[in-house]
């Protein structure tokens, strides 16, 4: 009789589980064909602004004339073309750098320091308890690994999910709830304090590591006692779920294993990712004052911790390199609404700390050569200055001629895009290196006004993209 109680039972989960395969079946199946429709669309888009540049070029070249001839096009011209002379060189430079990269190798178990993993968590949910576990797998000693989980007053039932995990690793996590909300930066100033490791690595609540990622990553301070920070190597996570995460991955690989790489040789990675980075504990120490009571225009920094961490550590001189076979996986937004939510809270830390470079970087700052972190300074610090003079432009352009604006701009986007395209491809699979050209006509035409914005509002606090407690 028990028996076939069992049976009758596991018929509606039968049911269940039959319903929800059929489900994901035709969700997969839509998404691909969606997935389908958007790519070839945007190979149509290209073809046909080629053609339609093709046909344009008279007017093209009567425009570059007509704007030659005025003092405020001359002006504008010179100023545009030595940008592109300055931004193709540094391309070239970047690209000579890449290919002298190595990753550093992982070295011994007795040669690994003591390290502390800090996870601060808000409004994560389950995540939070597949980042611990995936953590607490790494083929890392556990007498040298501490792993510490900071609930930053979470609306949901992340602290529950971290009960659960500490209920299954016990003595090996240890765990801290915030008595409300006070931001990243203030968790992980909790971790840093109780921490007991030469090396402290943090991770994203939303992030999967490898069994062989913390070895690797803390591997680099071993080899260089001038080390003070190491940028991990991140993918996306949920990039089978919706296109934006499938076009944000291409991104994602020429951003970390192509800049990241070329910064790394020059000893000076400019942002050590959140979601999988790591400190020498004494560099740490050497700036945290700074570091948690740091403010911009008179108020707190509340954004852009982990660029801030890795400003004040390059001012002491210290390298901070990047270990391409340290791998985190990371949840990022499905949402063109999230997605412009993250991008504004990066663009105002790239603005803050690009500020607080230009205070240091033409200093003696440090021993080493100073030439490849000035230069990198100076790249980035021209994208940001010259953001409003291109964006009035462009706005002339659009008006005067906006079949040439959009032709001229799609064919850019194609060029440009094509690199990243190779480089995916190079690296990972050829039949989703394609997405990088959607990719750069979403962010040409529907994120443009992100760096402006970001600008104008560099003061504007706020995380953005956590305040919806959604259960994962």
């Amino acid at each position: 009789m028990g028996t076939k109680q069992t049976n009758v039972d596991e018929k509606p989960n039968q049911l269940k589980n039959l319903t929800t395969g059929l489900k994901n079946l035709i969700t997969n199946k839509t998404g691909r064909t969606w997935g389908f429709l958007v790519l070839v669309s945007t190979f149509l888009l290209m073809a046909n602004a080629v053609y339609l540049f093709y046909l344009l070029q008279s007017d093209f070249y009567e425009f570059n004339i007509k704007q030659s001839s005025s003092t405020f096009g001359m002006i504008f011209l010179a100023i545009g073309t030595g940008l592109l002379v300055f931004k193709v060189s540094f391309f070239i430079y970047t690209l000579y750098k890449y290919f002298c990269y190595k990753p550093i190798e992982s070295v011994s178990d007795e040669e690994l320091p003591t390290c502390t993993v800090i996870v601060p968590a808000y409004n994560e949910g389950k995540q939070v308890w597949d980042t611990l576990i995936s953590l607490a797998e790494s083929d890392f000693p556990e007498n040298k690994l501490q792993l510490l989980a900071i609930d930053d007053g979470s609306k949901d039932d992340t602290w529950e999910w971290m009960l659960k995990a500490k209920n299954t690793l016990g003595d090996r996590l240890e765990i801290f709830q915030q008595p409300k909300n006070q931001g990243k930066r203030h968790a992980l100033y909790r971790g840093f304090n109780h921490g007991t490791g030469e090396v402290f690595v943090t991770v994203d609540s939303d992030s999967i590591v490898n069994k062989d990622t913390i070895r690797l990553l803390v591997s680099p301070f071993v080899h260089n006692e001038k080390c003070g920070a190491v940028a991990g190597n991140i993918r996306v996570l949920n990039n089978k779920k919706a296109l934006l995460p499938k076009m944000l991955d291409v991104s994602f690989v020429l951003s970390f294993e192509f800049v990241r790489s070329a910064e790394s040789t020059l000893n000076s990675v400019l942002c050590t990712p959140g979601a999988l980075a790591a400190y020498r504990s004494s560099a740490v120490f050497a700036c945290l004052p700074e570091w948690i009571n740091q403010t911009f225009m008179g108020k707190p920094s509340d954004i852009g911790e982990d660029r801030a961490m890795t400003n004040m550590i390059l001012k002491q001189g210290k390298h901070v390199l990047f270990q391409r076979n340290a791998y985190a996986y990371t949840n990022v937004p499905e949402k063109y609404k999230g997605l412009y939510k993250m991008f504004i809270r990066w663009g105002r830390s790239n603005v803050r700390e690009n500020i607080e470079m230009s205070k240091y970087v033409f200093t003696n700052f440090k021993k080493d050569s100073k030439v490849g972190t000035r230069l990198l300074f100076l790249s980035q610090s021209s994208e940001i200055i010259m953001t409003y003079p291109f964006l009035i432009f462009m706005l002339f352009f659009v008006i005067a001629h906006p079949l040439l604006f959009i032709s001229s701009t799609l064919v850019s986007t194609l060029i440009i895009s094509t690199f990243s395209m190779l480089f995916y491809a190079n690296r990972y699979k050829v039949s989703e290196s394609f997405w990088a050209y959607s990719y750069s006509v979403l962010y040409t035409f529907a994120l443009f006004w992100i760096t402006p914005y970001a600008i104008a509002t560099a003061s504007k606090s706020g995380w953005l993209t956590r305040e919806l407690a959604v259960k994962k």
